[in-house]
């Protein structure tokens, strides 16, 4: 059985409203946002990603007393969001560079939706994961096209790795998190939820890795509903953001804990951070043992 991993989960209470007058907001909106709402609104992911469905999580409703919905992203091609912002930053990609290939390292989801990706649009990609990986997932990556080249124990030896083929190939690296194109295809997911729950929402959830999926999603929902709260959470030996929003500037933790893989990140993104510093609510952080129990939640759920 396929173990089912959502994208994030919100709160939604209250009765329908309609939506606000976008106008209201467009004259306080920083250039910024604005940029990244084109983006979003012209991102090429649906070439390949699947508008996915917006589920009421029923058991989690009736035991926290809200409504709790669920987006998801699991259902995805690869079951990850990551395919959204592999796609739309190579359909941006001009010819010349389309033509010398692309490379990432990664050893999880962003590895399967750029290796999908590119096999879409027909570009040679090579994936640089750590000989650590476990087989499933280089399979899981091969099958979807992509060369795999497994170098190093570790996260760092493989990019270090990519970045020198990069060099050596011409090869045009592909940033798991941190590029605008990137965080614009992120960012329909925020678009979906607004359009599938147009009512009252109070908060949405996002898990925070490198920052790409809550940098695209608050800059969409605060550019549009400003008063939804858009709040991170970090597992708490990996929170990046939350020690970067402290310190008012990006910081590289000294070590970050392993057991959710997905979102061990030591540094946020540069250009995710210039989003969530100022468009971020909140980060909040949950051990392993939360982790595990919301796991298993989520699966009762689905």
């Amino acid at each position: 059985m396929r173990r089912k991993a959502l994208s994030f989960v919100w709160s939604s209470f209250g009765t329908q409203s309609r939506l606000p007058d976008l106008a209201r907001f467009v004259s306080d909106a920083t250039p910024m946002l604005e940029q990244y709402v084109k983006k979003i609104l012209t991102s090429r992911v649906y070439d390949v990603a699947i508008e996915t469905p917006l589920q009421s999580a029923r058991q989690l409703s009736e035991r926290l007393g809200n409504q709790v919905l669920l987006k998801r992203e699991d259902l995805q091609p690869v079951f990850s969001f990551k395919i959204r912002g592999a796609y739309n930053k190579l359909a941006q990609l001009p010819a010349e560079q389309t033509a010398r290939g692309v490379v990432t390292a990664s050893a999880g989801n962003h590895a399967q939706g750029l290796a999908l990706a590119a096999r879409e649009l027909g570009i040679k990609a090579t994936i640089v994961m750590p000989r650590t990986t476990p087989e499933i997932k280089v399979e899981g990556v091969r099958s979807r096209g992509a060369t795999v080249v497994l170098h190093g124990d570790s996260f760092p030896e493989a990019l270090a790795y990519s970045l020198k083929l990069v060099d050596e190939q011409g090869f045009v690296y592909i940033h798991p998190y941190d590029d605008p194109d990137t965080i614009a295809g992120q960012g329909t997911v925020a678009m979906e939820i607004l359009r599938q729950q147009p009512g009252q929402l109070d908060a949405i959830f996002v898990p925070v890795g490198g920052g790409g999926l809550i940098a695209g999603i608050a800059a969409y929902v605060k550019y549009l509903r400003p008063e939804i709260k858009v709040i991170g959470v970090e597992p708490d030996d990996s929170n990046c953001l939350q020690a970067a929003m402290a310190a008012g500037e990006r910081v590289v933790l000294s070590q970050v804990g392993l057991f959710a893989d997905g979102v061990a990140v030591a540094q946020i993104g540069h250009h995710t951070f210039e989003v969530c510093r100022h468009y971020v609510d909140e980060v909040i952080t949950v051990s392993t043992d939360e982790i595990c129990a919301a796991i298993k939640d989520i699966y009762d759920d689905t």
